[in-house]
């Protein structure tokens, strides 16, 4: 549901700056599944242990766990700046 929650606000942070983006959650499973859609991958950072895993099997696509402050303070604008600055690179 917190993940829900704060796809909710990333979206709403997104579209009012006007940065085009398509976010998902989706279970760690279709990580893999997804590599082809993708440009950056967030994982939660309940299952950060898994970002090495995760990293080898997108490679080279960006993996990052999402910040746990902002992940707990639901702050959809401070992801989506991270997001940005990792497609800007």
């Amino acid at each position: 549901m917190s993940t829900s929650l704060l796809v909710t606000k990333m979206k709403a942070y997104a579209d009012s700056i006007g940065f085009e983006c398509s976010i998902e959650a989706k279970p760690s499973a279709f990580v893999s599944k997804k590599k082809p859609e993708v440009d950056v991958i967030l994982i939660g950072p309940q299952i950060r242990h898994q970002l090495k895993s995760i990293k080898l099997s997108v490679d080279p696509i960006p993996v990052e766990a999402i910040d746990m402050v902002a992940y707990g303070m639901m702050d959809g604008k401070k992801v989506i700046e991270r997001v940005i600055e990792l497609t800007s690179s």
